[in-house]
């Protein structure tokens, strides 16, 4: 009955270990970037409580909707990062392009989340809020810092390509491709948002997908961007099962895989610009 009793919790302990192993890989990999990410994500936790005991809306949402969606994006972005900086000899994990990436990540990062959630706070928007030359001109800063953010995957993409021999070839033009369109298509579908004023074209006035809030009545630009932004995850893990599936033809299919997220994402640009909902993809 004892060693019975003893057993029970093995399946519990199980589904804690996965999750566990690969918390500890990626602090591994890197420490300093990975903890900036794990930290984003426990303040988009602790957002979490206020969203429930905190009713302001802005917009049609909670204050905190916003603050909270944009920490867990730039936390996966810096987990992701510090994983594929991993993939790198221990000597180019210091080199100053590494470094480059790192804490542009943290500094550009930081800023944006931290006059995000502050705006958040005060109940006002931080997007396109050109109601004083203060905001205005903090609305102008973000801009740069987004676009500063997403940059620092082309000195990664160059590294990988340069250093990470030891990726299965496939893997690492999956990486590569990966973190050159998320700075390709993710800040082209966001100097999009930019210069059209707002992510809604169209009659976007419902209060669209939960959570994402994407809008299902007129054309919406953070699909595309949503899309761009997120290569740098999708095309790698694409890359990972292709080379478990088919390792002698992975290379050719990540270049066929790669093409056609770059086609459904421009589709979904074309579409949001036409005005045309998310469903008519």
């Amino acid at each position: 009955m004892a060693a019975a009793t003893t057993a029970l919790p093995t399946p519990r302990r199980s589904l804690l270990r996965a999750p566990l192993a690969l918390l500890h890989a990626v602090r591994r990999r890197d420490p300093v970037l990975a903890g900036f990410g794990l930290a984003l994500f426990a303040i988009a936790l602790a957002l979490g409580l206020a969203w429930a005991f905190d009713a302001r809306q802005l917009h049609g949402e909670s204050v905190w909707a916003k603050p909270i969606k944009f920490l867990l994006s730039v936390g996966l972005f810096a987990l992701t990062s510090a994983w594929f900086i991993g993939d790198l000899p221990e000597a180019r994990r210091h080199a100053a392009p590494i470094r480059t990436v790192r804490w542009g990540i943290i500094a550009t990062g930081g800023f944006e989340l931290g006059y995000i959630t502050l705006q958040g706070a005060l109940g006002q928007a931080s997007h396109f809020n050109n109601s004083t030359p203060f905001h205005a001109v903090m609305f102008a800063l973000m801009g740069i810092g987004a676009l500063a953010l997403t940059a620092t995957t082309l000195p990664l993409a160059r590294e990988i390509a340069r250093h990470g021999s030891g990726l299965h070839p496939a893997l690492r033009l999956a990486v590569v491709l990966g973190l050159g369109l998320t700075f390709v298509l993710g800040a082209g579908a966001g100097i999009a948002i930019s210069a059209h004023g707002g992510h809604a074209v169209g009659a976007a006035t419902d209060a669209g997908l939960p959570l994402l809030g994407w809008s299902t009545s007129g054309g919406d630009l953070r699909v595309p961007h949503f899309l761009g932004i997120h290569a740098q995850q999708i095309l790698p893990l694409a890359g990972a099962g292709l080379v478990a599936a088919i390792p002698r033809q992975a290379r050719l299919a990540v270049w066929a895989v790669s093409a056609l997220y770059v086609l459904l994402t421009l589709a979904a640009l074309a579409q949001a610009m036409q005005g045309r909902p998310l469903i008519g993809l």
